[in-house]
């Protein structure tokens, strides 16, 4: 399959940005269905407000823990999580997910 360069519009600053071949085959192979909607700027902007750390190339042999910053859904306390939250699921803070789980296996 051959892939040109595409022009698209950024949603957050309305600035034009190019969606390159090589990126668009990296989409390709990854499977993604859906083109960008951000430039560079405004992801980077979108990812530090959300807590997340930016993407890094990932090194085979380097084993990197990603912390998130979430609100507890039973508590309401300010917690961490070794994961990016995602599909509106709830979150628990350590000792909320600790009462949980031993309630479950009680």
């Amino acid at each position: 399959m051959e892939f040109q360069d595409k022009v698209l519009n950024c949603i957050d600053c309305g600035s034009d940005f190019v969606f390159t071949s090589g990126e668009q085959l990296f989409f390709y192979d990854k499977q993604f269905k859906n083109e960008p909607k951000r430039c560079k700027a405004c992801k980077t902007k979108r990812v530090a407000v959300l807590g997340a750390p930016p993407s890094q190339p990932r090194n085979f042999y380097q084993n990197t823990k990603i912390e998130t910053r979430a609100t507890c859904s039973q508590c309401g306390k300010e917690t961490t999580v070794p994961f990016r939250p995602t599909q509106n699921r709830p979150i628990f803070c350590r000792e909320c997910f600790q009462s949980r789980r031993s309630a479950v296996s009680a």
